[in-house]
């Protein structure tokens, strides 16, 4: 009965028979809640710093993937350049082919005019040779 009437008053006794303002459920639920913030602010600080290492490893790897790209694209660019020289010394190459076959050619038609100046000449020789 001193008990009903204490909490009446708003006064109750936890279970170290201490007068407390709170009834001892909601004292225990406030300290379990206690407890779990604690665990939850824990668990939070863990969570911080797993996050933290997992962003300072993708920032590495992002770098070096940055790195190899810039290799690859340099790479790729050399490998064009080498292309274009290629194919500007075949056409070089190829010009040089072509007035080498021009003057392959006038050298044969002078031959020919040559020898057959050559063969009238011998023919006139020939024929000086027998009206003497």
């Amino acid at each position: 009965m001193a008990d009903e009437a204490l909490a009446r008053a708003g006064l109750h006794f936890d279970e170290l028979n201490k007068i407390r303002v709170l009834e001892p459920e909601v004292s225990q639920d406030t300290t379990e809640l206690k407890e779990e913030c604690k665990d939850f602010v824990d668990k939070m600080g863990e969570f911080q710093k797993i996050v933290g290492s997992f962003i300072d490893m993708v920032d590495k790897v992002s770098k070096e993937v940055e790195k190899e790209k810039m290799k690859a694209i340099g790479s790729r660019n050399l490998l064009k350049s080498i292309a274009k020289q290629r194919e500007a010394q075949q056409q070089q190459l190829q010009a040089l082919l072509a007035e080498k076959k021009m003057q392959s050619e006038r050298l044969r038609v002078q031959y020919e005019a040559l020898q057959k100046e050559e063969a009238e000449q011998n023919e006139f020789i020939e024929q000086f040779i027998l009206q003497k």
